[in-house]
């Protein structure tokens, strides 16, 4: 018989609703197993989906055998050659094969209530970016001191205040020259009259992440930057309005990428266009030259073009979208027309 084990945090949890640290899941048929120890067995107990058994991992030997498994599914991705040995070790006379990608596929296609708690969870971002758009409003005025860290902090602290459990990934906030480094380490730089703001931030309600880039002006932007805002603007709305269930990753990504190779920039945008987005802050599909397969309908997708110059400043504009039949469905509401991001 065929057995698949489950080691990805994320696909457990989408499987079975567990989210301690120590655990791993069995399909074997209609049966499934979560294996975790004695820290963990009340909790699994008690959010577990139904049907699922919680067992210990001293009887996985006795379970294998019960099912008569001949072939268990691994998830590469997912394994550590030490812990492949440990559960070759005790699996005997079983044959492992990879089925990395195969939890993952499912998890593309987001249910209502997935997507019910990815648009709160963007919500939430929302209402954290406007409370620290008032930050930064108010020590422009002050003239007290505002360090990219102190804002990066602040996102946190105003996530879990507004409803999330954690933020989807450490924010990301570069003042000036910094916008041009795409994943920017916020550090101890102190804000100055006529930065240049890019903020990308998320957060997580019920495990799902949102995602979200905005530039913000703390002066009237100069003529350079007023061309590459709406330059990177127009790219990122042609291809919100213009992607649909069936396009290929290729092409989503073409969308906003032959806009900005168009006007001389190509060199200056080098990474993907977007990402899926769900349990884990990248999921498939991704816009990109790499993914030639087909967006599905019903998967969460962000759309994100950005063009940065190195040592001025950078632009990276990102929304998260529903993808339909259709067209999409944009699930990020904050304003991003140039005249709306003048903090004044």
């Amino acid at each position: 018989m065929k057995a698949s084990l489950i080691t990805s945090k994320s696909n457990i949890q989408y499987l079975s609703n567990f989210t301690g640290s120590s655990g791993f899941m069995l399909i074997a048929g209609k049966k499934k197993y979560l294996f975790t120890d004695f820290r963990y067995i009340q909790r699994a107990k008690d959010s577990i989906k139904k049907g699922i058994e919680v067992t210990d991992p001293k009887k996985w030997q006795k379970i294998i055998k019960k099912h008569k498994v001949t072939e268990l599914g691994i998830e590469e991705d997912f394994m550590t050659i030490s812990r492949l040995k440990k559960f070759k070790k005790i699996t005997k006379k079983v044959k492992f094969y990879n089925i990395s990608g195969k939890t993952e596929k499912i998890r593309e296609i987001k249910t209502k209530e997935e997507i019910f708690f990815l648009t709160k969870s963007q919500r939430i971002n929302e209402k954290v970016f406007k409370e620290i758009r008032k930050i930064i409003k108010k020590h422009l005025k002050s003239k007290k001191t505002l360090r990219e860290m102190d804002l990066a902090w602040k996102i946190k602290e105003l996530g879990r205040e507004f409803g999330a459990e954690d933020v989807s990934f450490d924010p990301i906030v570069a003042f000036g020259s910094h916008s041009s480094i795409p994943h920017h380490l916020s550090d101890k730089t102190k804000l100055k009259k006529g930065d240049m703001i890019l903020i990308d931030m998320g957060m997580k309600y019920k495990g799902y992440c949102s995602d979200m880039s905005r530039m913000l002006f703390t002066a009237k932007p100069n003529k350079k930057q007023s061309e590459i805002y709406n330059l990177v603007l127009e790219a990122q709305e042609n291809a919100i309005q213009k992607i649909k269930a069936g396009i290929t990753g290729i092409k989503a990504d073409k969308l906003s990428r032959e806009m900005i190779e168009k006007a001389g920039y190509g060199k200056q945008y080098g990474h993907a266009g977007g990402h899926g987005l769900g349990l884990d802050i990248h999921e498939i599909p991704s816009l990109s030259a790499k993914y030639p397969k087909k967006i599905r309908e019903n998967s969460i997708i962000t759309v994100e073009p950005g063009i940065y110059l190195e040592g001025k400043f950078g632009v990276r504009i990102e929304d998260m979208v529903l993808v339909t039949k259709t067209g999409t469905k944009n699930l990020s509401k904050t304003p991003k027309s140039q005249d709306l991001m003048l903090v004044d």
